[in-house]
């Protein structure tokens, strides 16, 4: 199993990001990678890991799940509350009926068996949506509307229908016991209810205890606590089948915004590691799963049956949920490729009929995987790449993503003795905040000896410091000034020369003159009494 899991993870990453240098979602190189080192290729997944390819769906999708919870927006959900509700149900049972009907047309499947097919193909991917859905939060697409708020609570609400039908479904046709259909309302309700308020009480606990009572020393502890957390929410569910353990842990996650912003933050940051690992572990087992002969046994037929689904059934319901909103017809149109995706429900549920016997089990399977063959990398393309064409840029809130642009602190220095002393607290400075380091030298004409004195200094102060040395000719105050428009700064850090007591109330001309121009924040490093290393 040690052999696997390195393969898995260490080749997986490979191919994820060969594909993203060559255009492609990373998530095709790793669905390929399975399929290469699964059974159907040069079988170098173990069977034990492939026993435990649902435990560990389990955990990838309840990373995914965190990560959506963490980055919703009470604001924006409160303006699309309806149009989030609807996108939950409507599109789901649009395409859920409009594939029954296909089926018994094309598969001679009864009603069924057909609807049980169509909840399958129905349930909409967090694997693909959700870290599509943040990344253009990150970059702001469609925040103003609370589009990607609306897509996200929609789909984890969708999938709570979905696999609360299936479950009843299988029961009808192993069992023979229809009366269970007759509570489907009530029962998604109860699901729905129940799991919202067990995520708000596990967060109210879990903000206590982090928050007031300090039961953790470090990020690392928080991060690993929550994790646990959530995959109890998730498996407690086979004990006690009365709520949605998905919908759990994401309002586990967004109950933690509300609790303690700053809690939420921290674990943004973790959690987006755990995916790192978790999706290569979903991507790559979903590979492994997937078997030729069964989906050339139904390609075409298929291929007809997903299209109408989308086209007719999905769009229908989109149009319902969106209808009377103040989302224009680009916004609208978004969900084509935003809401279409389908990759972690039918890897997970899509060889149970099967596994149970029944009958058209091996269809819905090859039904199954070809939609996470087509719908999953054409919408892992399709999110970032429709998103600037059919949404406006808004304003980002960093209260409920992570804002993925690096810190940029720029270091002036000179060939004085101050120099060491600014060198030295932007390395503090940079290690608290993981910063790269732009060190600029106003030139005065020829670099000297003590140029390659100072380039000395700053190559062992700033060790393990990402650092870049310029040395640019002109006055001190232009210099820098233009250089931290240049590099896009997000400080500048500088030394003040005079620290005797009639020295005091001056402050140098070149410094005066970026405090008094700069638009960005100065930090003012002043020499003190103590001996200090020499530049010369």
């Amino acid at each position: 199993m040690l052999e696997s899991t390195i393969w898995i993870l260490l080749v997986g990453f490979g191919a994820g990001q060969l594909a993203k240098r060559l255009g492609a979602p990373g998530l095709i190189g790793m669905i390929l990678v399975g399929f290469l080192l699964g059974p159907e290729g040069f079988n170098r997944i173990s069977t034990g890991i492939l026993a435990k390819a649902p435990e560990l769906r389990q955990f990838a999708v309840m990373v995914i799940l965190m990560r959506a919870g963490l980055g919703l927006d009470r604001d924006k959900l409160q303006q699309q509350g309806s149009v989030a509700l609807r996108l939950g149900f409507l599109p789901a049972m649009c395409e859920a009926i409009a594939i029954t009907v296909t089926a018994m047309v094309l598969f001679q499947f009864n009603w069924a068996t057909g609807l049980l097919l169509g909840c399958i193909i129905s349930a909409e991917s967090p694997a693909v949506i959700v870290p599509g859905m943040l990344h253009l939060k990150n970059l702001g697409w469609g925040v103003g509307k609370g589009i990607a708020d609306a897509i996200l609570t929609g789909s984890a609400l969708s999938d709570v229908l979905v696999l609360l039908v299936f479950s009843l479904l299988i029961n009808f046709l192993t069992q023979g016991q229809s009366n269970g259909l007759a509570f489907l309302p009530l029962q998604v309700v109860l699901q729905i209810g129940v799991g919202a308020l067990f995520g708000y009480g596990v967060a109210r606990l879990f903000t206590l205890l982090l928050t007031q009572s300090s039961w953790v020393d470090t990020q690392v502890q928080e991060v690993l606590v929550a994790a646990c957390l959530a995959l109890l929410l998730v498996v407690g569910t086979h004990f006690l089948p009365i709520y949605s353990g998905y919908l759990a842990v994401m309002a586990f996650g967004f109950f933690i915004i509300e609790f303690s912003p700053p809690l939420a933050r921290r674990l943004r940051i973790g959690f987006n590691a755990l995916w790192i690992g978790a999706e290569i572990i979903l991507f790559v087992l979903m590979g492994a799963s997937i078997q030729l002969q069964i989906l050339g046994k139904a390609f075409w037929p298929g291929l007809l049956l997903l299209t109408i689904g989308i086209v007719f059934g999905r769009m229908l319901g989109w149009a319902l949920s969106t209808y009377r909103s103040n989302w224009n017809w680009r916004e609208r149109l978004f969900l084509l490729p935003g809401n279409s995706a389908k990759a972690t429900v039918q890897a997970a549920i899509g060889a149970v009929p099967l596994s149970l016997n029944l009958e058209g089990g091996d269809i819905i399977l090859a039904v199954a995987a070809l939609s996470i063959l087509i719908t999953a990398p054409l919408g892992a393309w399709a999110i970032p790449t429709f998103a600037p064409k059919l949404l406006t840029q808004d304003p980002i809130d960093p209260t409920k993503v992570m804002v993925n642009r690096k810190t940029i602190l720029l270091a002036a220095v000179d060939t004085s003795d101050l120099a060491i002393l600014v060198l030295t607290k932007t390395a503090e400075v940079a290690r608290r905040c993981q910063a790269d380091v732009i060190v600029v030298h106003a030139l005065q004409g020829e670099p000297s000896a003590s140029t390659q004195v100072l380039q000395a200094h700053i190559s062992r102060l700033l060790l393990d410091v990402p650092h870049q040395f310029v040395m640019i000719a002109g006055t001190v105050s232009d210099v820098l000034l233009k250089s931290a428009q240049q590099y896009h700064a997000d400080e500048i850090i500088m030394g003040k020369r005079g620290h005797r007591p009639w020295q005091q109330v001056f402050v140098g001309s070149a410094s005066r003159a970026v405090l008094a121009t700069s638009t960005i924040p100065v930090m003012l490093v002043e020499p003190d009494r103590s001996p200090t290393q020499s530049i010369s």
